[in-house]
């Protein structure tokens, strides 16, 4: 999926509540992905791929979110924009 149209769905998820606009403190990427959906663009991340994975920063946001790399820096970069 290209970038522009992950954007978009970020956006919506933003929007619907289905990812944080808090920041994540706590994340890591330290293992390939184990065909986990990514909670960004909802594809598999392959075993070839690293995951995004952390906890966002409210006590509330206990479930944790995972993602491709390059899809948690877009999501990264539309909360920042939305917060602004």
């Amino acid at each position: 999926m290209a970038a522009p149209a992950i954007r978009i769905l970020i956006r919506e998820k933003l929007k619907d509540s289905c990812l944080p606009y808090a920041s994540m403190p706590r994340f890591w990427a330290s293992r390939p992905g184990k065909e986990e959906i990514c909670d960004a663009c909802d594809l598999r991340i392959a075993k070839t791929q690293l995951v995004m994975e952390g906890i966002a920063s409210k006590i509330s946001d206990k479930k944790s979110v995972q993602f491709h790399v390059v899809c948690f820096q877009l999501w990264d970069h539309e909360r920042c924009e939305a917060l602004n």
